[in-house]
């Protein structure tokens, strides 16, 4: 007997990230990280591919979207840490 291995679609990105979801400007997102449009990525985010049917994140898309996160989560706290604690700063 073969085994085939499944290929498992991840569709519901858009919940898992509903808390920052209108914190990103997703079309600028998936054009850096992904080199694709926004309309791509919001049809993966909906779980649809192009033509309407099934679809979402692959296993690899779904790890580049995650490196892309924690890229972008590292990215934000460089800024933050840039940013002087206190006002009391000579200049």
């Amino acid at each position: 007997m073969e085994t085939t291995k499944q290929t498992v679609a991840i569709s519901d990105m858009k919940k898992r990230i509903r808390d920052i979801q209108m914190a990103i400007s997703w079309r600028e997102f998936a054009n850096t990280y992904f080199q694709r449009s926004s309309s791509w990525f919001y049809h993966k985010l909906d779980g649809i591919d192009g033509n309407g049917g099934g679809g979402g994140f692959t296993e690899a898309e779904a790890e580049q979207m995650r490196g892309a996160l924690i890229d972008l989560a590292d990215r934000i706290r460089r800024v933050a840490d840039s940013i002087p604690h206190s006002y009391n700063v000579a200049v």
